[in-house]
């Protein structure tokens, strides 16, 4: 007998050409070589329709995006959305009326959410139109990066499957 394989996906979300609205892309993009190859890799803008479509039959979810709390920039937040309900100011900084937040909390409602939902938020400092990230989000890209990559290399996948 065989341990069930978990499917798992990682997406990171934002607009790069909104400043530090691109983090969670930039996460992305600064781990793709290191996911393993079990691991769906995404970047996606954060409109909620999509999220639902790349999350879809996936047991294990983690996002990565940029957020406005209040807390300092570069500060970077990890939420257990299967415990815990999204926090307000999550979506505050999504050019979508239907973004992150909103799609976690419908999915949560129609019973659709996958079995583990980690997010990840990345304070951001800087909305406005640009392609860099400002100076405080981009020192804290490599920590996220890391975090996230030690916390899917511990998942249960294909590579802890094994016969029985």
């Amino acid at each position: 007998m065989t341990t069930q394989v978990q499917k798992t996906v990682f997406i990171g979300v934002g607009n790069p050409f909104r400043s530090d609205d691109g983090a969670g892309r930039a996460v992305v993009r600064r781990l793709r070589a290191e996911i393993p190859p079990d691991v769906k890799v995404l970047e996606e803008t954060g409109d909620g329709a999509e999220l639902f479509e790349a999350w879809k039959g996936a047991d294990c979810v983690i996002l990565v995006d940029a957020v406005q709390s209040g807390a300092p920039p570069g500060t970077i937040h990890r939420l257990d959305a299967r415990m815990e309900k999204l926090p307000t100011w999550f979506s505050h900084a999504s050019t979508h009326s239907f973004g992150v937040a909103e799609a976690i909390e419908l999915a949560r409602k129609i019973g659709d959410l996958p079995a583990q939902l980690i997010v990840y938020g990345i304070e951001g400092l800087d909305f406005s139109a640009g392609t860099r990230l400002s100076p405080e989000v981009a020192e804290v890209v490599p920590a996220a990066a890391n975090l996230i990559l030690q916390e899917i290399l511990h998942l249960p996948t294909a590579r802890s499957a094994s016969p029985s």
